[in-house]
């Protein structure tokens, strides 16, 4: 493709996205700014944006945002020519005028390849839908906890509370960040990573 040109495969199918809204790049930086975040607290991990994923010959696509574990410390990624092999552990997309396609073919790509956790964000209906993956392989909507907030089951205290994301509140968003690695599971899962590296 040209330089700069962007485009994903998607189910077999070639993809070339809208331009990015105001919108978008709002919620955009401030999801990097939550990963990123959560990775300084949590050793073996890396934080992705925009990165090209290889998850098969009909799928490459290219999230907005990724968390993954490194291979290193038994993460289910490799490098392979420069490029992200697998599936991330977690994907975030912010839909608006791709809201379709991340919803049902994107959502199956993901499922298929065994992405752990899902996070679409969508604009237009000020929604954030988080879907999980099953023993069974299929992906399952979560619902919030009681107190509005999402908790992360593949990576404790990756804590996320919606409504702070889609008013694009930053110093909520952060607050509530910030709870998780104090909780209790956090620090297990710190253990267990780091017994992985060992």
């Amino acid at each position: 493709m040209p330089n700069g040109f962007r485009a994903e495969l998607i189910g077999g199918w070639v993809i070339v996205p809208s331009p990015l809204s105001a919108d978008h790049v709002k919620v955009h930086a401030l999801i990097i700014g939550w990963l990123i975040a959560y990775v300084e607290q949590t050793p073996g991990l890396l934080a992705l944006d925009n990165a090209t994923l290889v998850l098969g010959g009909a799928s490459e696509p290219q999230p907005d945002a990724a968390l993954i574990i490194e291979p290193g410390f038994g993460g289910q990624t490799s490098v392979d020519a420069g490029y992200i092999v697998g599936a991330p552990e977690l994907i975030v997309e912010i839909a608006s005028s791709s809201q379709a396609y991340d919803l049902y073919e994107k959502c199956e790509d993901y499922e298929r390849a065994g992405v752990r956790e899902y996070v679409v964000v969508m604009i237009r209906g000020y929604e954030v839908s988080w879907f999980e993956l099953d023993d069974d392989g299929n992906f399952r909507v979560r619902p919030a906890d009681d107190d509005s907030v999402f908790r992360s089951r593949a990576f404790p205290g990756l804590w996320l509370r919606p409504l702070s994301l889609l008013e694009l509140n930053l110093a909520d968003l952060m607050a509530t960040l910030r709870q998780g690695p104090a909780d209790r599971s956090h620090a297990e899962f710190v253990d267990r990573l780091v017994e992985r590296r060992r």
